[in-house]
């Protein structure tokens, strides 16, 4: 089977948090802190999570959907300025099909105790993979649960633990 062409995209989410910048980069860097946010909610279990936070270190999320799909998130940290800048790439498989690969970068510019999160991705979609924008629409709603954890109004997500 021969592969086809891959598509590309980039986007970038901006996003005020009322937290103080080293708050959103420990909610970001710390497993207890990032289980509660970056997850699928209700609707999936979680099989495996492991997160290495540190330049070479590894983060693995793989869960099942109540459909029975399975996916996983398999990411590197590639530099880390404490509460500054986060970059990663990561591959994303649905079941055992790899979907994409994408360069993320995260920022936390601080304005007192304020910080302004910029997400930026660069995503590749393999073998004819269409998007069609649900890459950026399910990181938009990640960094919600991101404000929502940290404004502690996000219901605890006892199945993604």
């Amino acid at each position: 089977m021969s592969a086809q062409p891959a598509q590309f995209t980039t986007f970038t989410i901006e996003r005020h948090l009322n937290h103080p910048s080293a708050l959103v980069f420990a909610a970001w860097s710390s497993a207890e802190a990032k289980s509660k946010w970056f997850a699928g909610g209700e609707a999936v279990a979680t099989e495996q999570r492991e997160l290495d936070f540190r330049v070479g270190g590894r983060e693995l999320l793989r869960c099942t959907w109540k459909s029975g799909v399975i996916s996983h998130f398999d990411s590197r940290y590639f530099d880390i300025v404490e509460n500054q800048r986060i970059v990663y790439a990561y591959d994303m498989y649905v079941d055992e099909n790899k979907l994409s690969v994408s360069l993320s970068t995260v920022e936390f510019i601080s304005s007192g105790n304020e910080c302004l999160i910029k997400y930026t991705e660069q995503c590749a979609f393999l073998d004819g993979y269409p998007d069609n924008g649900s890459r950026e629409h399910g990181s938009r709603e990640l960094i919600e649960q991101l404000a929502k954890s940290l404004d502690g109004s996000l219901n605890t997500l006892a199945n993604c633990h």
